[in-house]
């Protein structure tokens, strides 16, 4: 088993108590752990401290609200909460919220850091009473694990097996009530007896440009900038329907600003900001464009295989299809077809320039979203 620290903790692990972080932020989807701390400071300044601060996602922050009322009338721990959803929309906000709302320390982990049984019985048998435990990615933890997390979520139990063989013997550990907040990208890759062990399930979705110009508004606030609402609507515009994207335009801007001189920040200001960072008006950066551009001048909009494409713009055929095409797909610009990967027409659109006749017969062809080609 896993020796823990002073602070009864494992490597890359956090306690976050009532009074905020004790310690760095383990790695984490959304904990950036190569920022610089004033950046981190920052970020979880700008983080909302409870559920009536927290913009968007209204029907699971109603939902969530219920629960945890529930909870504390009964005077209990909350439910076990799982969280799905893209990166950068909140999962890690709300796994903060639902500690604060509990009044309950909150402990931090992750899938990745717990691939033995022993690490995750050890992290458990150093929890308090009414604790929170958030386990980021937890689709990336080892079966072992997550067969004695079953227990624990559960019956508030594991057994601790000592020895080996024919003379091993399981001692059983009474676990204090907590609550488990499991966070996952892909909850497709989650085992169904995991799942339903959950309490309460929620899947956060992209944020409308709408919903960017609030959070936008209350973080500016904050960072006491001044931006005009055309402003906020262009940063918003090209943050991809993300918070977390949003953010970080905000202080990109806001840096720009300062070395020009700007006061307030308008439409022009951040426009000017943004280019310069290579985001667009639609939200794609030098990548996206870069596929884009080889789909449509080399390939004369495809179909091309990933391999090709990915050649074709210098990258890995992993970060093609994991970084690039996600975004690109949901703004239908590029398809996945059994022949390979195309350029739909906004693609053309988007870079100013005329559909071919084959072009548009390629966009026609069926699509397939395992296509792997």
């Amino acid at each position: 088993m896993a020796e823990l620290d002073d602070a009864g903790l494992l490597p890359g692990q956090m306690r976050i108590g009532l009074a905020g972080p004790a310690a760095p932020a383990g790695p984490s989807s959304e904990l950036a752990p190569a920022a610089e701390p004033e950046e981190r400071e920052l970020e979880a300044a700008l983080r909302p401290k409870n559920l009536a601060d927290f913009v968007g996602q209204e029907r699971v922050r109603k939902q969530l609200a219920l629960v945890l009322a529930a909870s504390r009338i009964r005077g209990r721990s909350a439910d076990h909460v799982l969280m799905s959803g893209p990166p950068g929309l909140g999962k890690t906000t709300l796994a903060m919220i639902i500690a604060a709302e509990m009044n309950a320390p909150l402990r931090i982990s992750s899938g990745p850091a717990i691939q033995h049984a022993g690490d995750l019985a050890a992290i458990l048998s150093s929890l308090s009473d009414g604790e929170v435990l958030f386990l980021d990615e937890i689709h990336r933890m080892s079966r072992p694990a997550e067969e004695m997390l079953y227990m624990a979520m559960e019956d508030f139990r594991v057994d601790i097996i000592v020895g080996k063989g024919a003379g091993a013997t399981a001692i059983p550990l009474e676990l204090p009530p907590f609550t488990l907040v499991g966070a996952t990208t892909r909850a497709g890759l989650l085992p169904g007896p995991l799942r339903d062990r959950f309490g309460f399930t929620g899947h956060l979705e992209f944020y409308s440009v709408e919903e960017l110009e609030l959070v936008l508004r209350r973080s500016a606030g904050m960072m006491d900038l001044k931006l005009t609402s055309a402003g906020f609507s262009e940063i918003a515009g090209r943050s991809r329907g993300t918070p977390r994207i949003a953010n970080r335009l905000l202080r990109r801007v806001r840096d720009w600003a300062l070395v020009h001189g700007i006061e307030t920040i308008d439409a022009r200001t951040a426009s000017a900001a943004l280019d310069m960072y290579e985001v667009d008006v639609r939200g794609l950066d030098r990548l996206d464009r870069s596929v884009l551009e080889a789909l449509v001048n080399k390939f004369n909009g495809g179909p091309v295989g990933l391999s090709t494409l990915a050649i074709a713009v210098g990258e890995e055929p992993e970060t093609v299809e994991t970084v690039a095409e996600p975004f690109l797909v949901r703004e239908g610009l590029l398809g996945r077809t059994p022949r390979g990967r195309i350029a739909m027409p906004a693609a053309w659109e988007h870079l100013g320039l005329k559909m071919p006749g084959n072009a548009v017969a390629a966009a026609m062809l069926p699509f397939d979203d395992d296509a792997d080609v």
